[in-house]
């Protein structure tokens, strides 16, 4: 039906709708636990009369915001949004009902909504005689979404595990000194990355050897993410870790049976396979409104997400140099033999700075 209906949109329909889409993406990692959403408001001309996006949870969503700008023009003209408005009341009022008051002929969306709570919005719009156009852009817009999307299908934050490494795959050289194998910009872009998850997870081996501060620097008015330390038996966050500092929240998950005291929030979770459940991390970075992890962990927390089958994409950057021995980016993942490997899509690649950084998510599996 999608493909039909993106067909009844025109060329300047698309033209906004990929604005749209950029919209959307400027709330990244600042509107959990609600998804990015962009709006575009064009005239019969073809005429942008008005914008906007959802910028924090709790705040007027895209399609408002598009509204007021627009103001008499948005009579008889055609929205463009890339999820379906929606059709309930929660801190704010639905938009579906805001776009019909304000005279809104046309509205093209690209991707419905899965949340049961808010569909439905697409039906109360042609019941009030507005024409609904369904799917125009639907991949990019969702690809945009996907932690959103995934939280509400999954039940568990969207994870990207992001890691850097020489051309030979190795993330320190054999003496464990690691700074800096990649470049000044690479490490630049990792806080962009950071700025767009809701929170950045290392385990207790990161913690011991790098002492990360994990907060985002460089990117103004940037949310900064929950820092999230997986510190099995709650001993590597010691006194005086830059985790501790005042710079942005701090998580220290350690196992059910340990006591651990110290100047960071603490949660207990159940042990699985040598360290905690990732499952039962997920769960409680769910249940805290967190929709995008970005996990910085070294090769053992990474095997570990992999095992979970819990990683969603991977971001991985690649420096000029060989280093001919040390550690590998990944540690086990329960990956025995070829067939049991993670197939990756890779949609990206961008030379930043002298790196690479390539851009993948997992394939899915054929039974």
């Amino acid at each position: 039906m999608a493909t039909a209906a993106a067909a009844a949109a025109n060329d300047h329909e698309r033209t906004a709708m990929r604005r749209a889409i950029g919209l959307a993406a400027l709330g990244l990692g600042s509107t959990s636990p609600n998804p990015v959403v962009g709006c575009v408001i064009v005239d019969a001309s073809g005429e942008t009369v008005g914008e906007g996006h959802h910028q924090r949870a709790g705040g007027p969503h895209a399609e408002v915001h598009a509204l007021r700008a627009a103001g008499e023009k948005a009579r008889g003209a055609t929205a463009l949004v890339t999820l379906e408005p929606c059709n309930h009341t929660g801190r704010t009022g639905p938009c579906a009902q805001a776009l019909i008051d304000a005279g809104i002929a046309r509205v093209v969306y690209a991707v419905g909504d899965p949340n049961p709570t808010a569909t439905g919005g697409a039906q109360r719009l042609r019941t009030a005689g507005v024409d609904v156009v369904a799917g125009l852009l639907e991949a990019e817009a969702a690809a945009g979404n996907a932690a959103w999307l995934t939280s509400v299908r999954l039940g568990r934050p969207h994870v990207t595990w992001k890691y850097a490494a020489s051309l030979d795959g190795r993330i320190a050289a054999d003496d464990g000194s690691s700074r800096w194998i990649t470049s000044g910009e690479a490490r630049a872009d990792v806080h962009r990355l950071r700025a767009e998850c809701d929170a950045v997870v290392v385990g207790s081996g990161t913690q011991r050897a790098d002492d990360p501060h994990l907060a985002v620097r460089g990117i103004e008015g940037a949310v900064q993410p929950l820092r999230v330390v997986v510190d099995t038996n709650g001993t590597a966050v010691r006194p005086g870790a830059r985790v501790l500092d005042d710079a942005a929240p701090t998580l220290v998950a350690v196992a059910e049976n340990v006591t651990a005291e110290g100047a960071a929030e603490t949660v207990r979770l159940p042990r699985a396979d040598g360290g905690l459940d990732i499952h039962a991390l997920l769960g409680e970075l769910h249940a805290r409104g967190v929709r995008s992890v970005l996990l910085e962990g070294g090769p053992t927390l990474a095997g570990a997400f992999v095992a979970a089958g819990a990683v969603d994409r991977v971001v991985g950057y690649l420096a000029p140099v060989l280093l001919g021995a040390g550690p590998a980016a990944l540690s086990g993942g329960g990956i025995t033999t070829i067939t049991e490997a993670l197939r990756l899509d890779v949609s990206e690649t961008v030379r930043i700075g002298p790196d690479l950084r390539v851009t993948a998510t997992l394939v899915a599996k054929e039974h």
